[in-house]
């Protein structure tokens, strides 16, 4: 299996602002790196045993438990980083950004009394701004969280509990990340029907399938943008419709699209879109819900306090990281074409090299309708 992407910290001509030892994070693809440690093979009779003891509890194994002796890894020797879905490097420019923040401008952004509050509201209000030019929204309805985990716990779990008097039925798939599904089974727990659709072949769900599976009382729709494991993209705009139409709330998980591809989430019909700064070369710790206003889409929010985020997300919100996740949807928005060009012909170029070396290659997902910047390939 191989996972890749381009870094634009590697790449960019920002480079020149990155200290050549410092550029590459610590991968955790293939030959288990974690935590600035590498593990060599070493012979243990009972690697088989674990390996499939933990394939059938679906448990990611430490390295330890498969037979590995643990070495340090010395500066210099780090390898190539391969694993961009996962995280990206903090860009240069989006560290710039926040460094203000972190030392001078601290202000509370909601002590509206003083000037120290005023210039953190500002530069909130701007890095709202920004988020929403990014994918085609207002900047009213943007609600920022901690990330793409709290995003889709607080889109699904609030809509789902909001309108549960009357619509307990919910809609995902089976290919959602874990903190979709997982949310998805806390709500059966409550008592909520949920379908999990298949997928085709291609990855793909199947349309008619979707428009079948909803009912009088499906309250929302679940499908991510794109697969966060093979890259694959739904067809979000045909499931905007078919929701819209139905009149019932569609969520997407953006975290791997957002600033990767063109996204608008009116032209989409999308009522609520989970964002993370991480994996567009923004800090960690960050990331966003868009929540449609107009129709407005109700949400119960899930933690209690000041009110902050139009009550959907209390708690103070975090300039400097805020203005992070802001600086980075900018500079997405800005180099989205240029470095999507260049993606594409980094991953034609790894694909073909792989096929014409290796045999009984197969390619996972729709090649038509896959982001470029996330390959698996299978082979022997």
């Amino acid at each position: 299996m191989l996972r890749t992407a381009t870094s634009r910290v590697l790449t960019r001509g920002i480079a020149r602002n990155v200290i050549p030892s410092q550029r590459v994070v610590m991968p955790t693809l293939t030959v288990g790196l974690l935590n600035k440690k590498r593990f060599t093979s070493a012979t243990n009779p009972d690697k088989a045993a674990a390996v499939e003891t933990i394939t059938q509890t679906l448990v990611s194994p430490s390295p330890v438990s498969l037979g590995f002796e643990e070495t340090e890894v010395k500066k210099g020797s780090r390898p190539i980083y391969l694993d961009m879905q996962a995280t990206t490097p903090t860009d240069p420019r989006v560290l710039d950004a926040m460094m203000p923040y972190l030392t001078q401008q601290y202000g509370n952004p909601h002590s509206r009394t003083h000037a120290y509050g005023w210039e953190a509201e500002k530069a909130i209000d701007m890095a709202r701004q920004h988020v929403a030019n990014l994918i085609g929204a207002d900047a009213k309805d943007i609600i920022f969280t901690s990330g793409a985990t709290e995003s889709n716990n607080l889109g699904i779990k609030g809509v789902a509990r909001f309108y549960k008097a009357k619509k307990k039925h919910i809609i995902t798939t089976i290919i959602e990340h874990k903190c979709v599904l997982d949310s998805c089974r806390v709500l059966s727990e409550e008592g909520f029907d949920v379908t999990y659709l298949p997928v085709q072949k291609s990855g793909l769900i199947d349309l008619n399938q979707l428009a079948e599976t909803i009912r009088p009382d499906t309250s929302i729709v679940s499908i991510m943008t794109v697969n966060n494991e093979i890259g694959v993209i739904q067809p979000i705009e045909e499931i905007g419709k078919i929701c819209r139409s139905k009149k019932v709330f569609f969520h997407t998980d953006a975290a791997q699209a957002v600033g990767k591809i063109p996204l608008d989430v009116n032209k989409m019909n999308i009522d609520l879109m989970s964002i993370s700064g991480h994996k567009i070369y923004g800090p960690k710790g960050i990331g966003a819900l868009y929540c449609r206003r107009k129709p407005r889409v109700r949400v119960e929010a899930l933690q209690s306090g000041g009110g902050q985020e139009r009550g959907l997300r209390s708690g103070t919100v975090p300039t400097p990281i805020v203005v992070g996740l802001g600086e980075a949807c900018r500079i997405s928005k800005e180099e989205m074409q240029y470095d999507a060009n260049r993606i594409d012909r980094l991953s034609k170029r790894l694909i073909d090299g792989i096929t014409s070396k290796v045999n009984h290659v197969v390619r996972n997902g729709d090649p038509n309708a896959t982001y470029p910047g996330t390959d698996f390939e299978n082979g022997e």
